[in-house]
């Protein structure tokens, strides 16, 4: 933000930076919490936990994160969503089709097609 002025007696015009950083509070874990997914941190939308600056993985218990956490457990981790659409077709369950590695995979969202959102299955 920029800020010009101009003393009573003189021509000078002064200007001021102000810069503001982003603050966040980081509270204890939450270990009765329920992640909500999808959650937003750092400007990035997530749709499962994340490992992000941490030994293990963690979710928010909030929409958009707002310090109140915790890490997951196996029950926290995001679930396939079926049915799914993936190119033309609907998908009951988890597909290889279009993994170079053959492994079995599933969408997170119903449209794969739209969000892109997806993970291997266990």
């Amino acid at each position: 933000m920029f800020l010009f002025g101009r003393h009573k007696n003189s021509e000078i015009n002064i200007s001021f930076k102000f810069s503001f950083s982003e603050t966040i509070i980081h509270f204890p874990e939450v270990k009765d919490g329920k992640c909500f997914f999808p959650f937003h941190y750092k400007n990035e939308i997530f749709y499962d936990c994340i490992k992000f600056r941490t030994k293990h993985k963690w979710c928010s218990l909030n929409e958009t994160y707002q310090g109140y956490w915790k890490y997951c457990s196996e029950d926290d981790f995001a679930k396939c969503v079926f049915p799914f659409w993936y190119r033309h077709m609907i998908y009951r369950e988890c597909t290889e089709d279009g993994d170079a590695f053959g492994k079995k995979w599933c969408s997170l969202t119903q449209h794969y097609n739209k969000d892109k959102i997806w993970k291997y299955c266990d």
